[in-house]
């Protein structure tokens, strides 16, 4: 097991909350956003590798014979690209901008 993918995430979580911090522009503020979120991508993959794994869904496998990939990093990922562009979303609103109710 390698600590290099753990560091790089860690670098490039980083980089996004500098960027984030520093920010005065909200397109700058939300792709520094969108930078802290690629670095849980990379930690999603730095913890759902395995070597030689393969795809939990084959039938033609028996049970034991390889090692197979843990699909619940799998949903992490898909869940963590939804909660990205919700927030992508919500961050471009304008301030002060109302949903109208009259239909």
């Amino acid at each position: 097991m390698s600590v290099l993918p753990y560091l790089i995430a860690g670098w490039i979580f980083l980089a996004g909350c500098y960027g984030l911090a520093t920010s005065r522009h909200l397109v700058h503020a939300v792709s520094c956003l969108a930078v802290c979120q690629s670095s849980t991508y990379v930690l999603l993959l730095a913890v759902g590798y395995r070597g030689g794994g393969t795809a939990p869904v084959s039938s033609d496998l028996k049970p034991g014979s390889r090692p197979l990939v843990d699909p619940i990093v799998q949903a992490l990922a898909l869940t963590d690209v939804v909660v990205g562009a919700t927030v992508t979303a919500r961050c471009t609103r304008r301030p002060g901008s109302r949903r109208s109710n009259a239909g």
